[in-house]
């Protein structure tokens, strides 16, 4: 595993793929209120990049070129909330989506356990330490072991796609999961204009 920390944006010339593995992390869990701190992204290559944002930055170009590439596939593990973060705090539309906890939902119904420390388990043979997930993220620099947490994010994204995507083919799931991807950006709308919690579909 390599990780490699960048200040406020990527650097020049790096270039991530068509398929990238993204992350974030914040000083809470309400994209509206709580600072983006971290942005971590993996080629799939084994490296994960590592980009810390100073309290003010609201651009980041060399960032949103990748991210807003219509061509290259932005692969999260809960796209709802990195999706919300990415546009409400630098933004981005980091679209197209591939969604590795819709697509858990939607094949491994066996089961209501559909973190990412789960999904790594049973599916890659992987256990994650989840140790730093509630520290501090807005210091001014990032320990080891917060580095290599929020690597960990990000490294085997790649992996859990593959094993979901046959999943969801073999389970007639696919074009319903696409459909759930695609209308992300919408409920992203919807949860930074003020309706996180009301499910405007329903009768009352």
């Amino acid at each position: 595993m390599t990780v490699s920390v960048h200040q406020n944006d990527l650097p020049e010339g790096l270039d991530l793929g068509p398929v990238i593995a993204v992350d974030s992390e914040t000083m809470g869990l309400d994209p509206r209120r709580d600072r983006l701190c971290v942005v971590q992204l993996s080629a799939g290559d084994g490296s994960a990049h590592l980009v810390q944002l100073a309290r003010g930055v609201t651009t980041a170009p060399r960032l949103e070129a990748q991210l807003a590439d219509p061509a290259r596939l932005k692969l999260y593990h809960y796209a709802r909330f990195d999706v919300a973060v990415l546009r409400h705090h630098l933004g981005i539309t980091a679209a197209p989506v591939f969604c590795t906890k819709i697509a858990s939902r939607l094949v491994r119904t066996y089961t209501d356990r559909h973190g990412l420390k789960d999904l790594c388990r049973e599916l890659l043979g992987v256990d994650l330490s989840k140790t730093e997930q509630s520290s501090d993220w807005g210091a001014a620099s990032l320990s080891e072991a917060q580095q290599r947490y929020a690597a960990q994010d990000v490294l085997h994204l790649h992996a859990l796609m593959a094993r979901l995507e046959a999943m969801l083919e073999r389970e007639e799931r696919r074009a319903i999961a696409q459909a759930c991807f695609d209308f992300l950006p919408t409920r992203v709308a919807l949860d930074l204009a003020g309706w996180p919690d009301i499910d405007i579909f329903a009768h009352s």
